[in-house]
């Protein structure tokens, strides 16, 4: 059960992101709890810098000195022949004693968990896990905490906290997908480019038109589904009471001055929220939080946002801050009146009616005089490269003071951890020095005091040579000097205590993960060889021959088995079979198929869903004929049985599912997307989820993968 605001409870976890090291050890500084970062390969930013092995090791020390935790993204979904190497890279990071692993692909749960049962495991907002069943079915197979789709509203975060003891972690602020997370195809199925593997295009960020059946156009703007930045800073409170563990900020492809800005607001919301009771930020910090990088600020569906509060397609990358308007221009110069402070190094845009202009900010003048900065209320002179109109906004990007002080304060390592200390130096006895950092103690002990003959050591001298901890993370909260008088004791003694009570002191805050390795086991079920034709159908269609050996309907049909949503928060209550898309549905039901939408790419993962009883699986739409001949071959081997596998041979491939509607927005049922090539992806809504379509049809029917060893080839009907 969570405790309300106020009880004894565990400070909520606030979790930074990190592209690269300067990145990492900007949220250190800026007072993160802990850090997620990707590795070279198995991560879902492919295009972020991400880290090698051995900066993994550099990272994990750097951050677990400062009592940050590390937790590394394995987030895609492995391909079979890909396992080895995976396997081998989750070793590495457990022998390097990393706090968790953020995973994706059930198959890679399963076998990790089993093999690696010390390692902490994370459910990935990409297992598309957003309801009660599905939290409660991975806290029972021992997942250590699982994030939750970004869709997952307030109440029913509490819900599933009152119903649960799992960690949950919730993202606050950062980008927001339009579909689904784990659930969006868009990208891989029109240009190869899939997000289960980390390699999004980012295919909702790109220009659509809206035209309706006639070909009518009904939008303005040019970007439909690209969503504006979710931030949640106003209701931290709300889950800080609700006993939510961890609050994750998006970014892993921003910049260095982003980690450090939003970490540190954030920082600063939650402590605020702690000492008082609320939430203080200033109406500054939400200014530098805009400048730093927004699309415009959402509540997003996490706090019930109207469906119409969602989108910026107006613009998909920085809107920037409004710093004022031109004046005049002439000749190549444009005149701005300003509305805050500029300088120079920053970057501005000029948002015109039909074209935006960019400006670097290399020089610019004030009353014909060259000056580096300028402030609110004057008016600067500067050159642009294409012609401007009086009115225009203008808007800075890039604001060059502000990313110089955030990189002065991370490169000066402001933050440090506090400890208390106390020295020892009686005569005839071992001068001593004990530090603690509040959780680890240490104490050294050096050469036998002696008396002073000439020139005694006091106190001032032995704290100020204690005090020289300017390379180390620590500063004195706390020094006792506990000395006689008239003593002596060589400054390079003292010195030397220090640097081995520091040294040991950092030995335990590098602390080390019991590293275990078992053999993977499951116990699955052997299935005959068949070879069988089913269908999927709407509910509406009656004209369908039902001469099919399955029919798989989306409602309650005669003669066939019901397909239920994939986004669902209550199940039916029957023992009759059902087809199901989310992982929740095997904490309840008993009788099911799974359907493409469980994203099943490798062998382990067709074994690990049989194990939980599915009696047939159908594999991702992303597989290749290689791959899937792959894992039937593996699964024989390794298993020495048959897996019930089914292909979607025909269909029209939903390739995405949002929460948004489209068809809502514009108020329209009847409509498509049309791409810069024309191409047409229909938009439907059904059950309040809005689903698009692929363009063109998948049509792979070919007697062939019976061959190979799949059970069923299924054609949908379904649009």
């Amino acid at each position: 059960m969570f405790m309300k605001f106020g009880d004894i409870m565990k400070k909520i976890e606030l979790l930074a992101p990190a592209g690269n090291m300067s990145s990492l050890k900007a949220a250190v500084m800026a007072g993160c709890d802990a850090v997620y970062l990707g590795g070279k390969c198995f991560g879902a930013r492919a295009f972020s810098k991400n880290f090698d092995n051995d900066e993994i090791v550099e990272a994990i020390k750097y951050c677990h000195l400062y009592g940050v935790k590390v937790y590394v993204t394995v987030n895609t979904l492995i391909y079979e022949n890909e396992v080895d190497s995976f396997l081998g890279y989750i070793e590495f990071l457990h022998k390097n004693n990393i706090d968790a692993i953020i995973i994706q692909d059930f198959g890679m749960f399963d076998l990790v968990r089993k093999v690696f049962p010390n390692l902490e495991i994370h459910a990935s907002t990409q297992m598309h896990i957003h309801n009660l069943d599905g939290v409660q079915l991975m806290e029972k197979l021992g997942m250590n905490r699982v994030v939750l789709a970004r869709e997952t509203s307030i109440d029913d975060i509490k819900k599933i906290r009152e119903n649960s003891n799992i960690e949950l972690e919730i993202f606050i602020h950062g980008a927001l997908c339009i579909s689904y997370s784990g659930q969006c195809l868009m990208s891989s199925l029109i240009g190869g480019r899939s997000g289960n593997r980390g390699s999004c295009a980012g295919s909702c960020r790109l220009k659509y038109d809206i035209i309706d059946y006639n070909g009518n156009k009904l939008n303005k703007d040019s970007y439909p589904l690209s969503t504006k930045d979710l931030n949640g800073l106003e209701h931290i409170g709300k889950l800080i009471d609700l006993g939510v563990s961890s609050l994750k900020i998006e970014g892993r492809m921003k910049s260095t001055e982003y980690v450090y800005m939003v970490v540190s607001i954030y920082r600063k919301a939650i402590d605020s929220y702690y000492e008082n009771g609320y939430v203080n930020i200033s109406n500054d910090d939400l200014i530098k939080l805009k400048k730093i990088f927004n699309r415009n600020f959402t509540k997003g569906f996490l706090f019930n946002t109207d469906n119409n509060d969602l989108i910026n397609s107006y613009r998909p990358n920085h809107m920037g801050v409004s710093i004022g308007k031109v004046i005049d221009y002439k000749n190549g110069n444009a005149k701005i009146k300003l509305t805050d402070n500029i300088s120079i190094g920053s970057g501005l845009r000029v948002i015109g009616k039909k074209k935006d202009v960019g400006i670097n900010v290399n020089e610019f003048y004030i009353n014909n005089k060259l000056v580096k900065e300028a402030y609110c209320g004057d008016t600067i002179s500067i050159k642009v490269n294409d012609s401007v109109n009086v009115g225009d906004n203008v808007v800075i990007t890039l604001d060059n003071k502000l990313s110089m002080e955030i990189n002065n304060i991370v490169d000066n390592s402001l933050r440090k951890v506090l400890i208390t200390g106390k020295f020892y130096g009686h005569i005839n006895e071992n001068a001593s020095l004990c530090l603690s950092d509040g959780v680890n103690s240490v104490c050294v002990y050096g050469d036998v005091v002696n008396a002073s003959v000439n020139k005694p050591v006091d106190r001032e001298i032995i704290c100020e040579k204690l005090n020289k901890l300017g390379e180390t993370v620590y500063k004195f909260n706390n020094l006792e000097i506990d000395i006689d008088n008239n003593i002596f004791i060589p400054i390079k003694s003292i010195n030397e205590l220090r640097r081995e009570a520091i040294n040991k002191l950092n030995e335990k805050r590098l602390y080390k993960i019991d590293f275990c390795k078992n053999d993977y086991y499951i116990d699955v079920p052997n299935f005959k060889k068949e070879r069988l034709v089913t269908c999927l159908i709407d509910s509406s269609d009656k004209s369908i021959d039902m001469d099919y050996d399955i029919v798989y309907c989306e409602d309650e049909c005669n003669n066939t088995i019901r397909k239920l949503p994939r986004v669902i928060n209550n199940y039916i209550d029957t023992d009759k079979v059902l087809l199901v898309g989310e992982i929740g549905a095997f904490n309840k039901l008993k009788n099911v198929d799974t359907d493409f939408s469980l994203n099943v790419v490798n062998s382990y993962t067709v074994a690990f869903l049989h194990s939980l009883g599915a009696r047939k699986i159908t594999l991702s739409y992303e597989l290749t004929d290689s791959q899937i001949k792959d894992i039937i071959n593996n699964y024989h081997s390794r298993y020495n049985k048959h897996p019930n596998l089914e292909l979607i041979a025909c269909s029209n491939e939903e390739v995405m599912i949002s929460k948004f509607s489209l068809n809502k927005y514009y108020n329209n049922d009847k409509i498509y997307l049309r791409d810069m090539f024309s191409n047409r992806y229909k938009v439907i809504t059904k059950n309040d989820l809005m689903y698009i379509y692929n363009y063109k049809k998948r049509d792979c029917f070919n007697t062939k993968y019976y061959d190979m060893g799949i059970n069923s080839l299924r054609i949908n009907m379904d649009i």
